[in-house]
């Protein structure tokens, strides 16, 4: 089992930026790829950003590139996602997943979920 609580996340004006962390308890944390979704209300959940367990590779929506960044501190079990240039549409509850070594677009995929945590982007 993994668990996982993300924080950072809250209201901010368009434009702004925001750095939310996925922290990991329970088995080896670098034996996971991990992976950035979100869901707006009514909406599906959708990938954001994904790195795989060494951090080598990392993947991004098209929503996401060039805004965002996932990075990862194996030692400190962690997976941050740093927003940048927020938009509207970028308003979501935005979770955390892990699935074992590889990292994907499919939230299918990913067996480990946290609670999420809510990003407000007002205009």
């Amino acid at each position: 089992q993994v668990q996982l609580v993300e924080s950072g996340g809250g209201l901010v004006q368009a434009g702004g930026s925001l750095r939310l962390s996925c922290a990991a308890s329970g088995r080896t944390f670098s034996n996971y790829g991990m992976g950035w979704f979100r869901q707006a209300p009514g909406k599906e959940r959708e990938f954001v950003a994904a790195i795989t367990w060494s951090g080598s590779n990392t993947y991004y929506a098209d929503s996401a590139k060039g805004r965002f960044s996932i990075s990862r501190d194996n030692a400190r079990n962690t997976v941050t996602l740093q927003m940048n240039s927020l938009k509207p549409e970028d308003t979501a509850v935005y979770y955390c997943a892990a699935r074992p070594f590889i990292a994907t677009q499919r939230a299918d995929e990913y067996a480990y979920w946290g609670q999420g945590t809510q990003v407000t982007v007002s205009s």
